[in-house]
């Protein structure tokens, strides 16, 4: 893993101008600052944006940090982790473009509550936490679609906490997958983001050994293929046929 990037000075000192790319031209339009680009197309705010890239494997958020403002996916795929018990990483989400790293520390907190590493080489636009605010103050109609954005996060949250607790092993590996397909869809025939065995545990709340067995499991009944950290989805209905009680299609 490359090494973090320990605070924001160094994170704008890594970088470089041509990486930038205007709100204007950007593509990612379910990004919170895209969407509201009318609105605050007369204000500073736009200007100040920062854009970083940070290499795969480059942690750009260290948990226990000062909150100094929020980064937006303008490419690349994040992954969201928070230190559990006896320093076992769980890994919070996966992020891709267009949405929100380190809101859940902004405006309540004053140290970052998760960390966040690039799983690809992945660039950013920063806003520091003194301009958000700012322009929060400023303009309604953005303001009213960040509340609306942290109400959402707060169902989803809510809704993947009482489906693990509900949950078996199986089950939860089998919504790991699902989640990974839904949010990242197909290369080839196979999910369009590899993981380790690990990485599959810490998201489902489980051990590495389970994964594997649950994987196995899967293989023989023909439900997924692997080739190393590729796996491959073989009956999407019949996987969501086993937890389609537990409303699986709520996290995204």
């Amino acid at each position: 893993m490359q090494a973090p990037l320990n605070n924001i000075t160094e994170v704008k000192q890594k970088a470089k101008s041509s990486f930038g790319l205007a709100c204007s031209s950007c593509d990612n339009y379910n990004c919170l600052i895209k969407r509201n680009l009318s609105a605050l197309e007369n204000l500073d705010f736009i200007g100040k944006k920062n854009n970083i890239k940070c290499k795969k494997g480059q942690q750009f958020i260290i948990e226990g940090a000062p909150v100094n403002g929020l980064f937006f996916i303008l490419k690349g795929t994040v992954k969201v982790f928070r230190t559990g018990i006896n320093g076992r990483e769980q890994i919070v989400r996966f992020a891709k473009e267009g949405e929100i790293i380190g809101h859940r520390g902004f405006g309540t907190e004053e140290y970052y509550s998760i960390g966040a590493i690039a799983l690809q080489d992945t660039i950013l636009c920063y806003f520091s936490k003194n301009d958000l605010q700012e322009v929060l103050l400023a303009n309604p109609k953005f303001t009213y679609d960040m509340m609306l954005f942290y109400a959402n996060e707060l169902n989803r949250s809510e809704s993947k906490v009482k489906s693990i607790s509900q949950m078996a092993v199986r089950e939860r590996v089998i919504d790991t997958l699902l989640y990974i397909h839904r949010k990242f869809g197909d290369l080839k025939g196979f999910l369009n983001l590899p993981l380790s065995r690990r990485e599959y545990a810490d998201y489902a709340g489980t051990t590495e050994e389970q994964v594997i067995r649950t994987f196995s499991a899967l293989k023989k009944e023909k439900l997924i293929i692997a080739k190393g950290k590729k796996i491959g989805i073989n009956d999407i209905q019949l996987l969501k046929k086993e937890i389609s009680e537990h409303n699986y299609f709520l996290d995204t």
